[in-house]
């Protein structure tokens, strides 16, 4: 997989190459915002399956190129940065950021993390979809338009929130979404004091869509759906 580094220093630049390398990852450093977007230019080659994105640019920051990455691309962006507060983090994900690392981090981590989100975009590459209005999964189906929900034909009646959850996870089957990921996005607004709600609403909707194992709980990170057979 090709990757797109952006990192304005040399010898971090160099180290984590050196370690993406090993794991079989073909990586091209950037060293500003400029230089990374000219990158991702080129379309002759090979596309990147991920842009790991340093904030602390000295061009431009980081927020700025995921912004822009974001309306020319759906490549996966994880950004990384010493940016460690609830906000910070939020505002990298309502930019269209996939996933946000602090450093320092534990290089096994970042690993799986990049793997993640390229699998989440070969999931969207491949979405379980009825013709444009909705998606099925097995048995439910969830018409974004009208925003019904329905099991074996039945209609289930769900909240607003639940229904956003629900549809959230299900534009990604089997893609884990973390529990900050969820708040920001259905809840508009941080993680703080609102797991309780999220645990609550995720509980709702296993009970009316009586399919316990839809929404599975990975401990210590968050949700994803588990697509039922049909």
């Amino acid at each position: 997989m090709r990757l797109l580094l952006v990192e304005d220093d040399d010898h971090v630049a160099a180290a984590l190459s050196a370690v993406l390398a090993r794991h079989g990852f073909q990586v091209v450093h950037a060293r500003n915002g400029e230089e990374a977007l000219r990158a991702l230019l080129p379309a002759d080659k090979e596309p990147f399956g991920v842009v790991l994105l340093d904030l602390g640019l000295p061009d431009q920051d980081g927020y700025e190129v995921c912004g822009k990455i974001r309306k020319r691309s759906s490549i996966p962006v994880i950004m990384v940065t010493a940016r460690a507060d609830v906000r910070s983090r939020i505002h990298g994900l309502n930019l269209g950021a996939d996933d946000y690392v602090v450093k320092p981090y534990d290089t096994g981590e970042l690993l799986a993390r990049i793997h993640a989100v390229a699998r989440r975009k070969t999931a969207g590459e491949e979405p379980a979809t009825t013709p444009a209005d909705g998606l099925r999964l097995g048995p439910v189906r969830i018409e974004l338009p009208t925003r019904r929900v329905s099991v074996d034909g039945e209609e289930v009646q769900l909240t607003r929130k639940e229904f956003d959850l629900l549809a959230l996870l299900a534009q990604r089957p089997g893609v884990v979404f973390r529990r900050e990921q969820i708040i920001s996005e259905v809840w508009r607004t941080s993680w703080e004091g609102t797991g309780r709600t999220l645990e609550v609403h995720v509980a709702s909707l296993r009970s009316k869509l009586r399919l316990p194992t839809l929404i599975e709980t990975v401990r210590g990170v968050g949700y994803r759906l588990v697509s039922p057979s049909a």
